[in-house]
């Protein structure tokens, strides 16, 4: 059901600062800024599709009565701040894009 959406994790903002370059392994990626910011894209949506099917399997669990509460609450939350990091770099992207194509050359 979430699989289609992507994956950012809820600490993506503080990860783009931290790891910018960075793969998953903690190694620089090579091929320059732009293959880098890709990568770091695509790590950050798998992330965050992650962290959505997680509240969702957690969700699933409480309605058999396999799940307490809070770990409902948790999981739903940490998707949720996912979710509006992924939806804030998107509108920047956007914004960013728009900037752009109204310079004048």
């Amino acid at each position: 059901m979430i699989g289609a959406i992507g994956k950012l994790d809820g600490s993506l903002l503080g990860n783009i600062v931290g790891d910018l370059g960075k793969s998953s392994a903690g190694q620089v990626v090579g091929g320059g800024v732009g293959a880098s910011f890709g990568a770091l894209l695509s790590e950050g949506a798998s992330r965050t599709i992650e962290t959505m099917q997680q509240a969702e399997q957690v969700s699933l669990k409480a309605l058999r009565g396999e799940a307490e509460t809070r770990d409902v609450v948790d999981a739903v939350m940490s998707a949720e701040q996912s979710l509006q990091s992924a939806i804030a770099i998107r509108d920047k992207i956007v914004t960013a894009y728009l900037e752009i194509s109204r310079m004048a050359i």
